[in-house]
């Protein structure tokens, strides 16, 4: 039988890459490996008897609305409560502003889509989160780097002619760095005066430690700052909703745009989906109550992992605690490769994301490759322990 004729891919599926977390994730559902890779909220932090109830009562009030169409918007209740929970977190908002997405992965490439021209430059912090730089690369820009500080990138890296700045200023993924309240202003500023649009990413800011996170950079900005916003981290993944909130001044222009790109991919996020949490919310679900128990489950999760790195590993690796967010940024010794070091590290039972998979395209730094980005959410204290004490092992001239 003869083979059949390659087709013809369009050229900007040369700049697409596979998910190196997506690709772990794949081994890690073996039962003997110990995952500290995947960005996975822990399913113990579902609300799964709240959504059982909120699931009955949505079938029983509006079952047939729920399995309809919807507003490529969405629903005008959930939009509502987002307006309202933001505003009052001191981010003014109105219901118009937001855009139910299905995840905020989603947001991300309809920016892409309706703001990225080929071969124009677009601003990435290094390292950055992979799933942006995925989302992106399509749309064919021209990568620039964003310098950084302790606080964060620098303001005078954004420059006008930019296309759009991407950033995580409340625990990145995957530094797990948290960009300081003066750098905010300074960073928001300076896209006004320069007139760059700038994507904040917002998936961790309710998953914070210690205290919260300083006010979002929409807040100093809102006419040149699009706020990215995520149910997977707060709620449940599954559930695949997030929102995009767009300038007031830009709905005309931009917001209509994205809503347009947004009816060539789906229509509307799950009508389902978004039923299910208006119910919730209706029945009286306290968010900001299961957040904090969220936030204690999460934080023992943190120091157990903290002692077992103070534990196991050798001298020569340096890390900073994270105050919030999901991971732990290990830089190792200069000769480490860790890309190189993760089939030893599967074979041993144990899982992480070795640092150059969040380097920006063509351009990766060299002192990525000594690093790795560790999870501990999805594992108890006792595994955490044990998953360090098996990288440990592997590691050059462990004994």
């Amino acid at each position: 039988m003869s083979m059949p004729q390659a087709w013809r891919l369009a050229a900007r599926t040369a700049a697409m890459r596979p998910s190196a977390v997506r690709d772990i994730l794949k081994v890690t559902q073996q039962s003997r490996v110990l995952s500290l890779a995947g960005g996975l909220p822990s399913p113990d932090s579902f609300p799964i008897e709240a959504l059982a109830e909120a699931s009955r009562r949505l079938w029983l009030e509006r079952g047939a609305s729920a399995l309809q169409y919807a507003a490529s918007e969405g629903w005008p209740a959930l939009r509502q409560w987002v307006a309202q929970r933001l505003s009052a977190h001191g981010v003014p908002v109105a219901p118009e502003q937001v855009l139910i997405t299905s995840g905020s992965q989603q947001g991300l490439d309809l920016l892409g889509k309706v703001l990225i021209e080929p071969g124009q430059p677009v601003l990435v912090e290094q390292p950055s989160y992979l799933g942006a730089l995925q989302s992106f690369a399509p749309y064919q820009p021209a990568w620039h780097t964003w310098a950084t500080d302790a606080e964060g990138p620098l303001p005078d890296g954004l420059r006008a002619g930019h296309r759009l700045a991407y950033l995580v200023p409340s625990y990145q993924n995957p530094s797990a760095r948290c960009v300081s309240s003066q750098r905010r202003r300074a960073l928001a500023l300076r896209a006004a005066a320069v007139g760059v649009p700038v994507v904040e990413d917002d998936p961790y800011g309710e998953l914070w430690y210690e205290q919260a996170p300083p006010p979002p950079l929409f807040t100093h900005a809102p006419d040149d700052v699009v706020l990215l916003g995520s149910w997977s981290k707060v709620l449940a993944p599954g559930l695949r909703l997030g929102h995009l909130v767009c300038p007031a001044s830009r709905l005309d222009d931009v917001g209509a745009r994205l809503l347009q790109a947004r009816q060539g991919a789906d229509l509307h996020s799950s009508s389902l989906g978004q039923a299910l949490v208006c119910s919730l919310l209706e029945q009286g679900f306290d968010l900001d109550a299961h957040l904090a128990g969220v936030r204690q489950r999460y934080r023992a999760q943190r120091d157990a992992l903290h002692q077992a790195l103070l534990r196991h590993l050798p001298p020569g690796w340096q890390w900073q605690v994270p105050a919030g967010g999901m991971f732990f940024w290990l830089q190792g010794p200069a000769t480490l490769d860790a890309a190189a070091l993760l089939p030893q590290a599967l074979n041993a039972g144990v899982a992480f994301v070795p640092g150059e998979a969040f380097g920006v395209p063509g351009q990766v730094a060299s002192a990525l490759r000594s690093c790795m980005r560790l999870s501990f959410v999805t594992l108890s204290p006792d595994q955490l322990d044990e998953a360090v004490r098996r990288l440990a092992s592997c590691l050059p001239g462990a004994a």
